[in-house]
């Protein structure tokens, strides 16, 4: 039985992003204009994403007895998101990122993964994942949580499809490393020079062909500025962005993911799924922090 559009798994972290003059190099010194605290975590925002779309959306991660787990729980629940398949860790500290971000938008971040990294198959219940059209993953620092995403894949019904975001942290880990979460999805969703880390190929359109060969079936890559480009295999396509005014990059790839997957759920075409992807995109990227620009249903009236 299908009771969401799509359930997230991913790291869970809270956001402390601060607002800088310039991104300070080893031995410089820079300083603090504003800072905002947030909840985010890659297939959180995308989660987010969709459930203001109005898709039904439930999520996998794991969160510690701390305030930073506590404000997690709320801010999905405030959002609408099931919060059901989220393990809740007696000991430990749930995940954190120190965000730092350009007067250009462009940042530096640094994880502390906590319990996310700690995420076994057995905690995670058994047919919670299997209730969803898509399933969508992201990456995690520590081996344990990947290896249980790759337990799950296999347990999955055919009926459920495989979006897969591997973000830079599994995209240095190199194509074998993911190569059995890669053969099962459906919709990959890297940016150009995460493929290129993946495939070896520095023109992403050969970089696509690859993924298509290994058997992805959609392929969708973030060009940033310059938008997208999308293919299954037929047609290939490259869509221009909309053009707005960058204040914070934090989450825009995420922000993609969710209008990319919103198109699907709702039978777009390629070129329709990739225009509504650049659209969530540059909602995000005009406001501070991941989810405070992320668009609702009624905003897509003015793509």
């Amino acid at each position: 039985m299908t009771k969401f559009d799509v359930v997230g798994f991913g790291a869970l972290n809270v956001d402390l992003l601060f607002k800088v003059n310039s991104l300070a190099r080893a031995e410089e010194e820079s300083f603090i204009e504003d800072y905002t605290e947030s909840c985010g975590g890659s297939a959180a925002n995308t989660t987010v994403g969709l459930i203001r779309l109005g898709c039904k959306a439930g999520f996998i991660g794991k969160v510690a007895s701390d305030r930073e787990g506590k404000l997690q729980l709320d801010c999905f629940s405030d959002e609408g998101v099931d919060t059901n398949g989220i393990i809740k860790a007696e000991q430990g500290k749930s995940g954190s990122v120190l965000g730092f971000v350009d007067k250009k938008g462009a940042r530096a971040l640094y994880i502390n993964s906590g319990v996310n990294d700690t995420i076994k198959f057995k905690e995670i219940k058994p047919d919670y994942a299997s209730q969803a059209k898509f399933l969508h993953l992201t990456s995690f620092v520590g081996e344990k949580s990947l290896q249980t995403q790759k337990k799950l894949l296999t347990t999955l019904p055919s009926d459920v499809k495989v979006s897969f975001d591997p973000g830079a942290v599994y995209a240095q880990k190199g194509y074998s490393a993911i190569e059995s979460i890669i053969k099962k999805t459906y919709v990959l969703m890297p940016n150009s020079f995460e493929l290129e880390q993946l495939t070896g190929e520095s023109d992403y359109c050969k970089g696509a062909d690859f993924m298509i060969g290994r058997g992805v079936k959609i392929v969708a890559v973030k060009l940033g500025s310059a938008g997208c480009y999308v293919t299954d295999g037929r047609e290939r396509i490259r869509i221009e962005p909309f053009k707005v005014k960058v204040v914070d990059t934090t989450g825009a790839g995420d922000a993609f993911c969710a209008g990319f997957l919103y198109g699907l759920i709702k039978n777009k075409s390629l070129s329709e799924c990739g225009r509504l992807a650049n659209f969530v995109a540059s909602r995000c990227v005009m406001e501070m922090g991941a989810r405070a620009g992320l668009p609702y249903a009624k905003d897509l009236a003015s793509i």
